[in-house]
Parts: C-alpha cells; sequence; structure tokens
C-alpha cells in the first residue's frame, strides 16, 4: 500500500536516542567514588586526632605560666631549671609615686621701684643666701635718706633746748620766780619735741630700709633659674614675674603618697622614732637617683584617692633630684627575718591561685599551691606550701604537669645533660648542644 512506501529511512549517521541512555549510569558513579574518597580522608583525619589526643598529657588543674624556656627531650624527661628555696631576711618595701619638692622655693622680687642697674648671678647659678643677685638705682633712696636724717636732727635741736629751758624754770619755780603753769607749759613742749624727734627717727628708719632694698639680695641658698628681667628695666614690687626664681636644692625632699592600708605600718614606725630609708628612682624605676629619710607624714587622707602623704629628705650632694621632677619612691619599711625566698620565676599561677613546681628525690615534679608574702626585686617571700631546701622549677615550667618525670639541672650546670636541655655556662648564657646560639640566664637573687 502506499503508505507504507512513504516510510522514511533512517539518516546515515544520525544520532540514536538509545544510544545516550548508558551515559547517566557513569556520571553517577563517578559522584559516588568522589563522596567515598572524601568519606575515607574524614575517617582517616578523625582517627589520626583521636590518636593524638589519646597520646597527649593530661592537664592536673595548674596552669604552667608559658612563655618561659626548657625543653624536652624526645622520649625523655623534660629538661628543667631548678634552684633551691633558702631561708633568708627580705626586705618589706613600699612603692609609690612622687614628685621632687624643694624646701623653699622663692620669686626673688624687688622691694621698692626703679631702674635696674646691676645683674650679679649667671642663670643655673648656686647662691648662698645674703648674696647681692641685683643692684637698683640707689640714688633717689640716697637722697632721701639724707632729707630724713636733717629733718631728724632739727627734732633733736628743738628737743635738747625744750629740756633746758625745762630744767631752767623747775629751778626757778623752786625759787617762787615763775608760775608753776610756766613750767606745766614748758613740759609740754618738751613732749611735742621727744614726739617729733621719734617721728623723723621712724622716717630715718623707713629711707635706710628703702636704700638697703636696692640690693636685691638672695633670701635662702639654692640655684637660680632663668633670668626674667633685663639691666636696664624699671622694676616695680608688683611685677608678676619677679627677677628670677630661687629654688634650695640641697637639701631637697620628694613628697610621695602611700594607699591608706599601709598608715598603721607607717605611724608604727615613725613613733618608734625608726629612721625609714627612702629610696628615689627615675620614671621607668630602672636607676635610683638618690636615697634618703623619711621625715613626716601628713595628717590627713584624702578622701578621693584613698592616699595619704608622705615627705623624704635627701641630702642631694650630687643634685640628681631636680625641682618638680617625677620619681618613684620604694621606702623599706621592715625587715622579715627568717623568711623562705625563693626566685619570682618559680611562681606559677592557675585556677587554684600560686603554685610552684618542686622536683622530688624520685625526679618528679608535684605543683604545690603557696602563700606569697613580700616581694623584693626578683625574690619572693613563701608564707606557706614548701620548705627551706626544696628544689623548686625556675624554668622551663610551661609544659610540666604533675607527676611528670624532668632532668633537673642547677643554673651552674654544665652543658651535658641527658636531655640535651639548657644548661649555664660562666658567663651567664644557655649553651645549645648543637653550637646554637644560647640565650641570657634570667636574673635570680636567691
Amino acid at each position: 500500500m502506499s503508505h507504507l512506501t512513504t516510510e522514511v529511512a533512517p539518516t546515515k549517521g544520525a544520532p540514536n536516542p538509545d544510544l545516550s541512555l548508558p551515559t547517566k549510569p557513569k556520571k553517577r558513579k563517578g559522584r559516588w567514588s568522589v563522596l567515598f574518597v572524601l568519606a575515607a580522608v574524614l575517617i582517616l583525619g578523625t582517627a589520626a586526632l583521636l590518636h593524638y589526643r589519646s597520646k597527649a598529657p593530661k592537664t592536673t588543674g595548674f596552669a604552667g605560666a608559658g612563655g618561659r624556656r626548657g625543653g624536652s627531650g624526645t622520649g625523655g624527661p623534660l629538661a628543667v631549671v631548678v634552684n633551691v628555696a633558702k631561708t633568708a631576711d627580705i626586705n618589706i618595701i613600699l612603692n609609690g609615686l612622687g614628685t621632687v619638692t624643694p624646701l623653699a622655693t622663692v620669686t626673688v622680687r624687688t622691694q621698692i621701684p626703679g631702674y635696674l642697674t646691676q645683674i650679679n648671678f649667671a642663670e643655673d647659678q648656686l647662691v648662698n643666701k645674703g648674696d647681692v643677685l641685683a643692684v637698683i638705682d640707689s640714688r633717689p633712696y640716697q637722697a632721701t635718706l639724707e632729707q630724713a636724717q636733717g629733718q631728724l636732727l632739727q627734732a633733736q635741736a628743738q628737743y635738747k633746748e625744750a629740756q633746758i629751758d625745762l630744767d631752767r624754770y623747775v629751778t626757778l619755780s623752786g625759787q617762787d620766780s615763775i608760775s608753776k603753769q610756766q613750767v606745766d607749759a614748758q613740759q609740754a613742749l618738751v613732749s611735742q619735741y621727744a614726739g617729733m624727734v621719734k617721728q623723723n627717727q621712724g622716717v630715718v628708719d623707713n629711707a635706710q630700709l628703702n636704700f638697703s632694698y636696692c640690693n636685691v639680695t638672695a633670701p635662702v641658698s639654692g640655684r637660680v633659674g632663668l633670668r626674667l628681667v633685663d639691666q636696664g628695666n624699671y622694676v616695680t614690687p608688683g611685677d608678676a614675674n619677679g627677677l628670677v626664681l630661687l629654688a634650695e636644692v640641697k637639701p631637697i625632699t620628694v613628697i610621695f603618697t602611700l594607699p591608706e592600708d599601709n598608715i598603721p605600718q607607717v605611724v608604727k614606725q615613725v613613733r618608734a622614732g625608726a629612721k625609714i630609708p627612702v629610696d628615689a628612682y627615675n620614671r621607668d624605676n630602672t636607676v635610683k637617683l638618690a636615697t634618703g629619710v623619711l621625715s613626716t607624714i601628713d595628717n590627713t587622707v584624702d578622701p578621693t584617692t584613698g592616699t595619704f602623704k608622705l615627705r623624704a629628705t635627701f641630702p642631694n650632694d650630687d643634685e640628681a633630684l631636680f625641682p618638680n621632677q617625677f620619681v618613684n619612691v620604694a621606702m623599706l619599711i621592715d625587715v622579715q627575718h627568717g623568711a623562705t625566698v625563693v626566685s619570682t620565676s618559680a611562681i606559677e599561677r592557675g585556677q587554684q591561685g600560686s603554685f610552684v613546681y618542686v622536683v622530688g628525690t624520685d625526679k618528679k615534679v608535684t605543683a604545690k599551691t603557696v602563700t606569697l608574702g613580700a616581694t623584693e626585686g626578683e625574690r619572693v617571700a613563701v608564707l606557706t606550701g614548701i620548705s627551706p631546701g626544696d628544689k623548686v622549677v625556675v624554668d622551663g615550667a610551661d609544659r610540666l604537669k604533675d607527676g611528670m618525670d624532668v632532668d633537673a639541672q642547677f643554673p651552674n650546670q654544665g652543658a651535658g645533660g641527658k636531655s640535651g636541655g639548657h644548661a649555664w655556662n660562666k658567663d651567664g648564657k644557655t649553651g645549645a648542644p648543637d653550637g646554637g646560639q644560647g640565650h641570657h640566664k634570667p636574673s635570680d637573687s636567691n
């Protein structure tokens, strides 16, 4: 039939729709392979992490300070540096902030107006009390003094004449030659001239005082500052800046503050008449500038800061202390005798408070909680927790745990330890077994 002959044969080379069906299972198989690989990697990583954690040391509740040196030998005990707790005296020192304050700070001014004719000091010069620092034109005051002296001489002559007349009148009155009224009048005149003499004497004294003020003298011994006025200027007592600033620097004082909690300690020593030494340090507390003694304490507490003021006196012969300089103050208030002392580098701090690692005879470390007392520099007193003679770890405690085996070395031990840890040589440095760069020895004042 004709409709059968109309079928069109497939074109050669045309894509067969059925051939694309097998490609879908291949893509699905590739995705499953990737997922299987990722799952295998995740399982292996988890297993490795669990294995590492099972091998890691467990914490004991004491957290190491961290950041200090200490090596651990592979497969061996941890190398640490130890020191022995000792019995020693430790100073109880109170620290405060202070300002250098001269005993006297004077703005030198003129007492009279006039032209400045001389300046007899150099800036930053040490002067003594009574030295003439400047001279004011004295001619007007010299003339005033001479005038006052002339008036005084005139009044004295009148008084003398009146006194002679009075003596004569008294004699005549005794002879009934003159009336008593004349004697009384002459007596009044003598008193009047006596008052004039006294008044003129005051004028002379005032003129002499003003004349002496022409020489401006140093009221105290000390060091002068920058010159505030030049020669030739007209100066008056009302000048705001004055001529120069004079500060007494030998001796000099430091006013500093301490917390009010320290009042009983300080007052006890002061009332007992103790000579309390005080040291002054520079701003960064690294250099001691001078040593003095406590001279007095204030009588009130500042309620805004909860502190009280103290004054210490320093000889300052080398002038290491400068007026208004900021200093750190360390005052030795007492000495604790027979204290158990260790280096501050041995103190660790954790959740249970302060503790130290003590090395026993079995070469194992034990964490012991301690109660700390006074601190002096790199030393600290331990009130409870350890005894004198205990070996405490001062270096390498950052990786320790309670009960761990250690290779203990003293700071002066040679560098031939089993674990190859740090050892202090003669020059105070650590020598590495491989000849590498050493480290400076930490300070230890035990």
